[in-house]
């Protein structure tokens, strides 16, 4: 197979923070976007509105979180190509992800009618909600292959540190949807539908973005050679890895939305100190998944290389700065866990029960960010059998917590069983690891 050389550059912690705060940086943004969401049709004064953008976003968001094999699985097949100066099989894989992410995002068109059915049994609400929410959904649903692709188009762009490229494609993407949210809805009043055009346009924008972005891997005659992208042995190896990830992603979906609708059999207040609660998850694993994303990068070329002492140091340097996010994240839920619970809400029984289960949140950076880093070192390494193995495991380690403790202690027993969980991810692929480094000695 052709091959040329890519330049790795020497492992520092310089570079590690280069392609780690990029990231970090990328999904504070996304928030934002949420809110502006929320804010704009808040402004048309009606509850149903707001519900309808909140639900229809949630379904499509979940959705398309089952893809993300392709971002994850493209990061470590890519990195490894490049460790192992293949610039034909890094132009192939190009290629293929965008053909996957497009042929995806079509099946999603084709089969709209029976996933929105679905989805509504699963999250049921008024005649009205769900009437808009419908809309909102025909329109969305038409940039999912371009949604989909840029998951393919991230990866790649992981594999080769390009995450200041990342960071531009999902500032450029909130950027554009914000603007035309204020445009569609409050100027020219489409209400729910101006937030859904608002998006599918964000969305297909940020793909010819992207392609932009990626233009390096078209270079040549590389990424046309149709023997390479259709070679039959490595499009196996592509669709085990990303079946692997999906199942993966596929159970953790699950565990957390089990979360929340064991939570919602409590009260409406521990309801929603769930609800605030779980959100310093959601800030935890965004910070942790800059020196994740580096760990896929740095593992992937590594292992490629076949250099065991590159492999280590790769996984040393990131999860010491995983471990430095972890013990600030920590200190700062105890010491400003309070305050931010009060951002979050004004209801004061709320923020009152938030407080009692603080401290699940103080511990979660300590007991979850080891499967975090983990998660980041295995997908580098495409070690994504042991991925799949022993999130079984762990899936079957909370489903056995939450028949332990949730009856006889509740809430507490609840976010226990969700702690549990991150814990048994993190113990099982620790285990698995010795394997993953002699694979680095081919």
């Amino acid at each position: 197979m052709d091959k040329a050389a890519i330049p790795q550059g020497e492992l520092t912690h310089r570079r590690v923070l280069n392609v780690a705060i990029p990231i970090v940086i990328s999904n504070a943004t996304t928030p934002i976007l949420g809110a502006v969401d929320t804010g704009v049709v808040g402004q048309m004064g009606l509850a149903a509105p707001i519900g309808a953008v909140g639900i229809g976003a949630v379904i499509l968001t979940s959705v398309y979180w089952i893809f993300g094999f392709l971002r994850m699985g493209t990061a470590g097949l890519a990195a490894q190509a490049i460790g192992a100066n293949d610039r034909g099989e890094v132009c192939a894989l190009l290629v293929r992800s965008l053909m996957i992410g497009f042929a995806a995002g079509f099946l999603m068109i084709v089969l709209q009618v029976p996933i929105f059915w679905m989805a509504f049994q699963l999250a049921p609400a008024s005649a009205e909600v769900e009437s808009l929410a419908y809309g909102y959904l025909q329109i969305r649903i038409w940039s999912a292959p371009a949604a989909i692709a840029v998951y393919g188009l991230t990866g790649w762009l992981v594999a080769h540190e390009r995450t200041r490229a990342v960071l531009v494609l999902q500032v450029w993407m909130n950027g554009v949807n914000i603007l035309l949210d204020l445009w569609f809805v409050l100027g020219l009043g489409w209400g729910v539908e101006g937030v859904a055009v608002a998006t599918m346009i964000a969305e297909l924008s940020g793909l010819v973005l992207g392609v932009w972005l990626v233009r390096d891997g078209f270079r040549g005659d590389y990424w046309k050679n149709w023997t390479v992208v259709f070679d039959r042995v490595i499009l196996k190896r592509m669709a085990l890895v990303n079946s692997d990830i999906m199942i993966r992603s596929v159970l953790l979906l699950i565990c957390f939305a089990s979360f929340l609708f064991l939570g919602s059999a409590f009260d409406d207040t521990t309801l929603a100190a769930n609800q605030v609660l779980i959100q310093f998850l959601f800030i935890t694993a965004n910070a942790m998944d800059g020196f994740a994303f580096a760990a896929e990068a740095l593992i992937g070329q590594a292992l490629g290389a076949k250099d065991r002492g590159r492999l280590r140091r790769s996984v040393m340097i990131t999860s010491f700065w995983g471990a430095v996010v972890i013990v600030i994240l920590s200190i700062f839920f105890f010491f400003a866990g309070g305050w931010l619970i009060d951002v979050m809400t004004t209801a004061p029984e709320v923020r009152a029960l938030a407080r009692v289960y603080l401290i699940w949140m103080i511990l979660a950076p300590f007991l979850g960010g080891p499967s975090w880093m983990l998660d980041g070192i295995f997908i580098g390494a495409t070690r994504t059998t042991d991925m799949r193995n022993m999130m079984l495991i762990s899936f079957g380690v909370y489903w056995l917590a939450i028949w332990l403790l949730l009856e006889p202690f509740g809430n507490h027993g609840l976010w226990a069983a969700l702690i549990i969980f991150f814990v048994a991810r993190g113990v099982t692929l620790a285990v698995r690891y010795p394997a993953l480094e002699r694979a680095a000695e081919g």
